[in-house]
C-alpha cells in the first residue's frame, strides 16, 4: 500500500504544476521505415534535452509501420512508399514528407574501394535477375574501367521484410528493365529471383559487410556508418554519379509536392546530369481523426521542431532536409488532423 504521505506529496506537486502551467512530458511513439532511423534517433535525442519530451521509434520497416498506424499502436506510422490518395482516404489518413536521402548499391569486394564500380540501371537489374552472376561479367567492367574486377561469383542480398526501401529499389528497376517489370515488378516485397534476405537497412548492411563479393542495396547512411564501398551509377541523363547531399537534393528539386495527390511524390530517375537515380523521401502516416488529440499534437510539435532545427544534423548524415516552402505547405496540412469535435489538434 502506498504510504499516506506519498499521496499527499504527489497530489501537491501535481496541483503545483497545474497552477504553475507546467505538464509532465509525454512520450509520443511511431514505427515503420527503416530508410530514415538514423535521422529520427538523431532529432529524438536532441529533441529530447531541448524539451524532456521523448520519442521513442521502432524501426521496423515501412510494411510494419503501416500495419502498425492502422492498428493505431502508435501515434506515427512512417513509410518509404507514399500511399495512394484513395488508400490515405479509406483509412482516415494523412501522409507528409519528412526527409529525402538516397537507397545505394554496396558491395564487398576486396581491393575494390568505394566508388570504383559504376552500374547503370539495366546491369543491376541483371544482376538482380541472376541474368549477371560474375564481378568480372563485360557489363560491369566496361562501365567500371580500372577497376580490378574478379572472376568471382555475385552473391545478391536484398531485404526480407516489407521495405519502402525496396520499394523505392524496385520502382527505380521497374523503370530502366522492361525485363525486371515484366518479371518482377515494384512493390515493398517482391518475389526475389536470387540472393538472400536481410531484415532492415541493418541486416542488408550486416550480410553485406560479412559477405565477401556480394552485393546489397542500402540507405545512404548505412552504407556511411558501416564503412560500405558503394557504387556509382548512371543516371537518367547519362551523367555518372556519386551518391550524396547534392546529388540526392539535385533529384529532389523538380518534385511537384503541392500538385501530387497525398504529396506522394516518387524521386526514382529523375531526369538531370547531376540527380542520384535512386532517390525518395520517406512519409509520416496519421490519423486524421486523433482519439488522444494531445498527443497528437506532441507529435506534430516534435516534426515542426525537427523541421526548424534539425537541418544540420540531416546534413551530417547525408539526409536532404525539406526545404522551407514545402515544410509551409506539409504544416498547412495538419489542420486535417482533428479531434473528435471536428477541431484541428495543432
Amino acid at each position: 500500500m502506498i504510504h499516506k504521505t506519498l499521496l499527499s506529496r504527489l497530489g501537491t506537486l501535481c496541483a503545483a504544476a497545474m497552477l504553475s502551467g507546467t505538464a509532465f512530458a509525454v512520450d509520443i511513439t511511431g514505427a515503420g521505415a527503416t530508410f530514415p532511423y538514423p535521422i529520427y534517433a538523431k532529432w529524438a535525442d536532441a529533441y529530447k534535452k531541448a524539451t524532456g519530451t521523448g520519442m521513442n521509434y521502432q524501426s521496423i520497416g515501412s510494411g510494419g509501420g503501416i500495419k502498425q498506424i492502422r492498428a493505431k499502436t502508435v501515434q506515427f506510422g512512417a513509410s518509404d512508399k507514399p500511399l495512394s490518395a484513395g488508400d490515405l482516404a479509406k483509412d482516415g489518413m494523412m501522409q507528409f514528407p519528412a526527409i529525402m536521402g538516397g537507397v545505394v548499391p554496396v558491395y564487398n569486394l576486396k581491393g575494390v574501394t568505394a566508388g570504383q564500380i559504376t552500374l547503370s540501371g539495366a546491369v543491376l537489374a541483371d544482376i538482380y535477375l541472376g541474368k549477371i552472376k560474375k564481378w568480372n561479367d563485360p557489363a560491369i567492367a566496361k562501365l567500371s574501367p580500372g577497376a580490378k574486377l574478379p572472376d568471382k561469383a555475385i552473391s545478391v542480398v536484398h531485404r526480407s521484410d516489407g521495405s519502402g526501401t525496396t520499394f523505392l529499389f524496385t520502382n527505380y528497376l521497374s523503370k530502366v528493365s522492361p525485363d525486371w517489370k515484366a518479371q518482377i515488378g515494384e512493390g515493398t516485397a517482391v518475389k526475389w529471383p536470387t540472393g538472400v534476405g536481410g531484415k532492415g537497412n541493418e541486416g542488408v548492411a550486416n550480410y553485406v559487410g560479412r559477405i565477401a563479393g556480394s552485393i546489397g542495396y542500402v540507405e545512404y547512411a548505412y552504407a556511411k556508418q558501416n564503412k560500405l564501398a558503394y557504387a556509382k551509377m548512371v543516371n537518367h541523363d547519362g551523367g555518372v554519379v556519386a551518391p550524396d547531399q547534392d546529388s540526392f537534393k539535385a533529384a529532389a528539386a523538380g518534385a511537384d509536392w503541392a500538385g501530387t495527390p497525398g504529396m506522394a511524390v516518387i524521386l526514382t530517375n529523375q531526369p538531370g546530369k547531376a540527380s542520384w537515380p535512386i532517390s525518395g523521401a520517406s512519409f509520416i502516416l496519421m490519423h486524421t481523426k486523433q482519439e488522444n488529440p494531445a498527443v497528437a499534437k506532441e507529435v506534430l510539435k516534435f516534426f515542426a521542431w525537427s523541421f526548424s532545427n534539425g537541418d544540420q544534423m540531416a546534413a551530417a548524415l547525408d539526409y536532404v532536409a525539406m526545404p522551407a516552402p514545402v515544410v509551409k505547405l506539409i504544416e498547412s496540412k495538419w489542420k486535417d488532423i482533428k479531434d473528435a469535435s471536428g477541431k484541428s489538434v495543432y
